[in-house]
């Protein structure tokens, strides 16, 4: 049998489509008997429903079918097959009725979701792993005054530590109020701060004298550390005065020692005398104004040698000449040396023309030592280069005031003096 359609009122036939005239239409008992009385398989077959009956049976299967959907009795809004209902009555609907088993309150399912994690009564494990276990709402003030894991600042350094390893914190801790050792009476002092009050500060530490590096071996509490300094004003000026003397010895020695070491060693000097316009006038005003250059060694552990120049001249050479000399000095090895003196000396006034423009022409004289001669004698210890009787042997006319100007003797307002000695090499080694 085909089924009749209605559209906006109008019955049409299913075969043709043709409006059909309702007053035509009637119930045919026989074929609906008939069509109820077919075997048929449940809608929900597919999703696997197993029953099979007459189509007249389906509506009272329909209302026990498991597969069959139907509303949520909660009114929830969802909609699920039989089946899958009691779980989502039980544990899904958000309008279900749930009672918190710790507090006991009653609430939706939707409000219980939010109320789970966070009921006051839940009893619960605090969160700092002490072991301690308790309802919820006490652990606020379990965690912030009781619980011994809590953390918690030192109250006199201010770092952070568990509150059960504080009181051994407390036996290190820099900042850590303890009493003076010496008992002068200071409130608590920080651990750390007690070297500088004892050193500093403290009434009734033990002081040296403020004169110790002069040989003062007081020592006072600093109370008693000024009437020690009133009454030993003599004492100290006296160690005080021997210190001086003694540095002062000290000084000459090193003074000593540092000449020695910047004393040339290898047979030669090369002496530059600067500002010669100035010091050419300063001889001529002054007769015989000898001039010095340092000291110099023939060789390692050697004679001690000593060039003088007068720029205005001496002796024969006087008011026109350059005369150099040179001399011996006392050495600090002259008890090793064979004496006298017999080496030979070479003098040259160097000439400071540029030697690519021309080559230079120094002035050099050389000869050996007189062995008569006093000045080449061992040297007595009280000999010094300003010693006159012991004018050193050279050349009183070793370049005349008219020569030194015809070539770079003079440059810049500087001439420069060589002197070198020849020593066999059986002496130096």
């Amino acid at each position: 049998p085909l089924s009749v359609s209605c559209s906006e009122g109008v019955f049409k036939c299913p075969e043709d489509q043709l409006p059909l005239d309702y007053a035509k239409i009637y119930p045919d008992p026989e074929l609906e008997a008939q069509v109820l009385s077919l075997a048929i398989r449940c809608i929900h077959s597919e999703e696997g429903c197993r029953w099979t009956g007459l189509i007249k049976h389906l509506q009272a299967h329909l209302g026990t079918c498991g597969f069959n959907v139907i509303p949520c009795p909660n009114r929830c809004s969802a909609k699920l097959s039989r089946r899958d209902l009691p779980e989502h009555v039980q544990h899904g609907c958000p309008k279900r009725r749930v009672k918190c088993e710790f507090c006991a309150s009653d609430f939706t399912g939707e409000a219980f979701e939010g109320h789970q994690g966070t009921c006051p009564q839940e009893s619960v494990y605090c969160e700092n792993k002490c072991g301690a276990r308790m309802m919820r709402r006490l652990l606020s003030q379990h965690s912030l005054a009781e619980c011994p894991k809590r953390t918690q600042p030192c109250t006199y350094c201010a770092k952070e530590f568990v509150f059960d390893t504080i009181q051994n914190h407390q036996y290190q801790c820099p900042r850590y109020p303890v009493p003076c050792p010496n008992q002068c009476g200071t409130p608590s002092i920080a651990r750390e701060d007690v070297p500088t009050h004892l050193k500093e500060s403290c009434n009734t530490a033990m002081l040296l004298c403020p004169f110790k590096e002069a040989g003062c071996k007081h020592r006072c509490p600093k109370l008693a550390m000024g009437r020690h300094l009133e009454e030993s004003t003599k004492a100290h000026l006296g160690m005080v005065c021997a210190l001086v003397s003694r540095q002062r010895q000290e000084i000459l020695e090193l003074r000593r020692d540092v000449e020695e070491l910047s004393v040339s060693s290898d047979g030669t000097l090369i002496w530059k005398i600067p500002d010669y316009a100035r010091k050419l006038q300063e001889a001529k005003a002054r007769s015989n104004y000898e001039f010095f250059s340092p000291p110099f060694y023939t060789h390692k552990y050697g004679y001690k040698l000593q060039v003088s120049a007068f720029l205005n001249g001496n002796g024969s050479g006087e008011s026109s000449h350059l005369s150099v000399y040179i001399r011996v000095l006392p050495g600090e090895y002259d008890n090793l040396l064979e004496w006298p003196f017999s080496y030979r000396v070479t003098f040259s006034l160097l000439d400071q023309s540029d030697p690519s423009l021309s080559k230079p022409q120094h002035i050099t004289e050389t000869f050996h030592p007189d062995p008569n001669w006093k000045n080449f004698q061992k040297p007595g210890a009280s000999r010094s280069s300003l010693d006159e009787s012991t004018l050193g042997f050279g050349y009183p006319k070793f370049i005349s005031h008219e020569d030194i100007k015809k070539r770079n003797y003079v440059r810049d307002n500087a001439i420069f003096i060589k002197a070198s000695v020849e020593i066999p090499q059986k002496i130096l080694t």
